[in-house]
Formats: structure tokens, sequence, C-alpha cells
């Protein structure tokens, strides 16, 4: 059976900000539009699903993300993810420089955990809390 991986997909407070934030990075934005009707609540398990979405895709076409942003139902807000917390964990990054995506995060108010790590001078990587609370690994490959 063929199975390839189409998108992770991650609900946003405010979609604006969240494009704004992933375009800043490097990602490129595919296409958006409004989504509701039954297919809709079929297809999501929500009755009067009404939702804002957006795609975007990685420079190399390999990877993309898909925002939605809840018009019907409410939203409902919830803490940013911790590391170890049981569920969706985070979307990750491999970036050029990582010192230089770190001041793009930064522009929108998002920045490390902790700090950079540097693991085995193989690579630098640190864990961001980005847009909505979402989970963010980036990663620069020292061996390039």
């Amino acid at each position: 059976m063929a199975i390839k991986l189409e998108n992770a997909g991650i609900a946003v407070r405010d979609i604006e900000a969240t494009i704004a934030f992933f375009t800043d990075l490097g990602l490129s934005l595919l296409g958006r539009d409004t989504v509701s009707g039954e297919w809709a609540d079929t297809a999501v398990g929500l009755d009067g699903n009404h939702a804002k979405i957006a795609v975007l895709q990685t420079p190399d076409g390999q990877g993309q993300i898909e925002l939605f942003e809840y018009l019907h139902p409410a939203a409902i807000d919830t803490e940013p993810t911790k590391p170890n917390e049981i569920g969706m964990h985070r979307v990750a990054f491999s970036v050029g420089d990582i010192e230089a995506s770190l001041a793009v995060a930064a522009r929108h108010g998002c920045y490390p955990l902790r700090g950079v790590a540097n693991y085995q001078n193989v690579y630098k990587l640190t864990y961001i809390n980005g847009p909505s609370g979402i989970l963010v690994m980036l990663a620069q490959d020292l061996t390039k």
C-alpha cells in the first residue's frame, strides 16, 4: 500500500500572524481558502465547521504545513505544548543559519525555550514557542 505524508495541520489563533512568521522563516504560501459546509463537517467531525485555512511549503518543495483558524466552532485556547507532553509534539525545520532564523523569530516575539544546543558538533538546535504556542524546532547542520 502506497502512503505519502501530505502535510501537518496546526490550529492557530491568528492565521495572518502565523503566515507572517512562517513566510519570514522561508516557507512560501501556496494557497488559502475558507472552508465550511457538510463536507467539512464530515471530514473534520465538527458540526458547523467553518475555518480559514492556509497551506505553506518549504523551499525544497518536500514539506508542507496547513494552518487552520476556526471561525466556528470557537477555537479552544490551550497552554503552549511542553516537550514532554503526549500528543502532537512539534514541527521541525532545517535552517542554513540558526542565528538568522532566531532573529526572524524574535521579530515575531518568539524565543528559544532555553537556548541553542550543540549536539556533538553535528547540529545546533533549539525549540521555540512560535505563534499560537506552536512548538517549533530549528536545526542547523554543522557538517555542511
